[in-house]
């Protein structure tokens, strides 16, 4: 006999993100699920965006590690709201610990929530949280290749940030080849070049970013 406990764990995560979903939108919070590897620079990106964006709209950050509260402490530094899950081993997120976080956030006064997924790149594409996209960050010196081995996160990706631009030269990183590999698996997904630390090309994926947010809030 065979025991099949995934359909299970995704159906009740998937009631939960719907859930949660209705709940975003009745408070017209638009939020954004960050999937990356560790070490993409995925704290850096957060606190671009929120630099390019804190002026217009009120943010928060919901932080997912495994252990320690690190990044929550380097956003909560900034002035902006912080929660930090830590799964103790899990390696991803899921719909439950969203429920849970926002509950420590006041949705009333908050108009984007940023979450920090578990660095994985497969994991989490199963998870629906009840976010309003879920946008793939891909750091340069870890290959052009990704697509190709990872094709799941890219496929779920409603935007593709391509961090670290600054390092091409030094990685041989192929941007073309790169770009033709997402482009089979996610020709809609646009794809922004970013150096988060140096804040090169963060403004045209804060206006992606912008829009989706004014999109919400106009529903």
């Amino acid at each position: 006999m065979k025991i099949d406990l995934h359909q299970p764990i995704l159906d009740k995560n998937d009631r939960i993100a719907s859930e949660n979903r209705d709940l975003f939108k009745e408070k017209r919070v638009f939020v954004l699920d960050l999937l990356a590897s560790p070490g993409s620079g995925k704290t850096s990106t957060i606190l671009a965006t929120i630099e390019a964006l804190r002026d217009e709209f009120n943010i928060a950050v919901i932080e997912g590690d495994i252990a320690s509260n690190v990044d929550a402490e380097r956003i909560s530094a900034q002035g902006i709201a912080a929660v930090q899950i830590n799964t103790g081993g899990a390696c991803h997120l899921e719909s439950d610990m969203i429920r849970r976080a926002v509950n420590a956030l006041d949705l009333d006064s908050l108009d984007l929530i940023i979450v920090e997924n578990v660095g994985n790149l497969v994991c989490p594409t199963d998870f629906d949280l009840g976010e309003g996209a879920k946008v793939m960050i891909l750091s340069v010196p870890e290959g052009d290749d990704k697509p190709l081995k990872y094709p799941g996160v890219f496929q779920v990706a409603e935007a593709i940030i391509l961090n670290k631009v600054d390092t091409m030269s030094v990685f041989n990183f192929n941007e073309q080849a790169f770009r033709d590999a997402v482009e089979q698996l996610n020709p809609k997904a646009p794809i922004f070049p970013i150096a988060a630390t140096k804040g090169q090309g963060v403004d045209a994926w804060a206006d992606w970013l912008r829009a989706k947010i004014r999109a919400m809030q106009e529903a």
